[in-house]
């Protein structure tokens, strides 16, 4: 099913953009949330004068996601954690964590934005990149220490 969309979504496109997506997901979610468009000719005559508005918006979200990073790139957090007497770790050290360090240095960022491939299990500094915008990611640094 064609549709337009009204705003920037992650994984379909950027606002303006006309996308396939499966029939279901634009009925039960993408219309219902005012999310997107049908892509009638009339609809995409009125994107089509809309599409100024949204270059504008696109580039404020860019320019915002520039400057977070900027201020993320250099950030290193420190995760205290229980090990054994070969220092491994209890358990692990999730996404949960990563967020909760950043939140208490300032910086509050949501969930699917921390791109840790699989949970820390290891003492040790690791680089872990946040998507902050489709082609932003900065890394932080994550040092993991015995408690």
């Amino acid at each position: 099913m064609k549709i337009i969309l009204k705003e920037t979504i992650d994984s379909l496109g950027l606002a303006g953009a006309e996308v396939d997506v499966a029939k279901g997901y634009a009925r039960n979610y993408l219309l219902p949330q005012n999310k997107a468009l049908l892509a009638t000719p009339e609809n995409r005559k009125r994107m089509e004068q809309e599409k100024a508005k949204f270059a504008i918006q696109t580039a404020k979200e860019r320019a915002s996601a520039e400057e977070m990073a900027k201020r993320i790139e250099d950030i290193k957090i420190t995760i205290p954690a229980k090990v054994s007497e070969e220092d491994r770790l209890y358990g692990s050290v999730q996404v949960r964590d990563i967020i909760d360090a950043l939140e208490t240095q300032g910086i509050e960022i949501e969930k699917k934005m921390v791109l840790l491939a699989e949970p820390i299990k290891q003492l040790g500094t690791y680089r872990v990149p946040i998507r902050i915008y489709s082609e932003i990611e900065p890394e932080i640094s994550v040092e993991v220490v015995p408690e």
